[in-house]
């Protein structure tokens, strides 16, 4: 029997939130990070030189620009906004492998291939929605209609059971578990009877136990019947047996309800209203020309007085150089490791040895929302240990007659695997795996666009990650100018994989470099 050590729990915890920082901070391991707006007086006339322009490249020009400093971001790809990437009809994609795809969504279909969901603490997010008028609306990161799907060999395996039934089942068998230990007067935190009967009060509230202080059900965890007029009383679904959920694997890490605890995914959590590409546009907007796309850096050199950069017109194969007072450097670190450079070797060592997480998604075009027209499931997301692990339903468009479903959701080694499977067998397996959670998939169905983040050019993976041996290794490194030349990106923060660390990683850069221009 494989030890279940925290590693593993770590690791469990991500594949179901898509951080491990999320698991990290649920476990105490690492305190939250703040998300603040930025806030500079003065006025610099330096020339900077952005590589990226993701979402810590359009904020630092963005900052810079407003503090008078000369900004030109350099983009490899021919759009900005690096994962935050929404697909839409026409959208195209050709992978590492050469494998290439063009979208074929309907007009007004859509979803978020990188970045989806924002955090309603993480205010630095929030505040360049309202500065640069994005809109925003909720994201039910949570619902308690969707689904859980365990593959396995228990007696309630290999069947949909809507997620409060299974949330309401395990508090209630948990809290009768606690109640019972209450009244035997075996813990170990020495209690009044007063308290004893305080606690037991809470735990017969919280897990529905009856008088008897044990637990058989309540109309919380939903009906097979809903109540109705006149004799519809409503019918309870069946309920299963503790030794009945722990052999169906409804007690194992892929269905932990950790969305609903960790600070990182609490409610209310939050989207852009339309797509994430909506916040790119407005920054874009505002920087206009000092964006030069298809521009690939194949030189980063420190100078004695600034940086000079070169690089590749991909549409047009000539070869530029650019020099600079300083250089913010936002490229993702697997493909800053093939640039050439002449860092340090503390830098070079943490450029090629901090590790990234594969990622992948798929969204899948159905001709009629079944999900809501059936199933009742509005928005939030389905969960399986299946290879999908996951089904994000969209949160907009609700009654419309078709609709984008994420059709899987995974990192790791399980993205690794499907992201070296073939464009038709993604779908092949999103569709085969989708339909035992909705048997509507095999009629319903009409298009696909799948992202595997390790295999998109300039991306070549999810995110960082970071243990804390390689953050204490290595992490420090990307913290330190190197000369005129700085580092950021979500892999310069302690919020890796969300908006709100490439924010603040651009904040912190452009605060240490205008800070030491009004030294100067």
């Amino acid at each position: 029997m494989t030890t279940f050590t925290r590693r593993n729990f770590i690791q469990k915890v991500a594949a179901i939130t898509g951080s491990g920082y999320t698991a990290m901070v649920a476990l105490d391991m690492i305190p939250a990070a703040p998300a603040k707006p930025l806030s500079l007086q003065g006025q610099a006339g330096k020339k900077v030189i952005i590589l990226g322009a993701g979402m810590a490249g359009l904020a630092s020009a963005y900052q810079l620009t407003k503090l008078g400093y000369d900004c030109t971001i350099l983009e490899a790809r021919g759009r900005a906004g690096g994962r935050v990437w929404t697909i839409r009809p026409g959208a195209k994609e050709t992978e590492l492998n050469g494998a290439l795809q063009t979208c074929r969504f309907d007009e007004g279909q859509f979803y978020n291939a990188g970045a989806m969901r924002i955090p309603h603490h993480h205010t630095s997010v929030i505040q360049y929605c309202r500065e640069l008028g994005v809109p925003m609306e909720n994201f039910p990161n949570t619902n308690e209609g969707a689904y859980y799907y365990s593959e396995g060999k228990g007696p309630y395996s290999n069947k949909r059971i809507r997620q409060r039934e299974i949330h309401n089942d395990i508090r209630g068998y948990t809290s009768e578990m606690l109640a019972k230990v209450m009244d035997q007067s075996s813990l170990d935190t020495p209690l009044t009877k007063e308290d004893k009967e305080k606690i037991i009060e809470y735990l017969m509230a919280e897990g529905a136990l009856d008088k008897s202080k044990l637990y058989k059900g309540s109309p919380r965890r939903g009906f097979d019947v809903p109540p109705g007029a006149y004799s519809q009383a409503g019918k309870p679904a069946p309920l299963p047996s503790l030794v009945d959920l722990l052999q169906s694997g409804f007690y194992d890490p892929y269905f932990y309800n950790i969305p609903e605890y960790t600070y990182e995914q609490q409610n209310t959590m939050l989207m852009v209203s339309g797509g994430t590409d909506k916040l790119t546009e407005a920054f874009t907007k505002q920087l206009g020309k000092k964006i030069t796309y298809n521009a690939e850096v194949t030189k980063i050199y420190k100078t004695e007085n600034g940086a000079k950069v070169s690089y590749k017109d991909t549409t047009k194969g000539s070869v530029h150089e650019i020099t600079g007072d300083f250089c913010i450097c936002t490229i993702p670190l697997p493909v800053l490791s093939s640039i050439e450079h002449n860092f340090s070797s503390n830098i070079s060592r943490a450029i090629d040895l901090i590790p990234h997480n594969s990622a992948c998604k798929i969204g899948l075009q159905f001709k009629r929302r079944f999900w809501e027209e059936d199933d009742n499931i509005f928005g939030g997301i389905s969960r399986t240990n299946m290879d999908i692990t996951q089904i994000v339903y969209p949160s907009t468009g609700y009654f419309s007659k078709k609709g984008v479903v994420i059709g899987y959701y995974n990192y790791g080694s399980t993205a690794e695997r499907i992201g070296n499977l073939s464009l038709a067998d993604r779908e092949k397996l999103a569709l085969e795996q989708g339909s035992k959670i909705h048997p509507q998939y095999k009629t319903e169905f009409e298009s696909s666009f799948s992202v595997a983040w390790q295999k998109v050019r300039y991306s070549q993976a999810g995110w960082a990650m970071y243990p804390q041996d390689v953050r204490d290794k290595y992490y420090p490194a990307l913290q330190q100018a190197e000369g005129n030349i700085y580092f950021a990106g979500d892999h310069t923060s302690y919020l890796t994989a969300w908006i709100a660390g490439a924010f603040e990683a651009a904040h912190q850069t452009v605060k240490s470099i205008h800070e030491r221009v009004q030294k100067s």
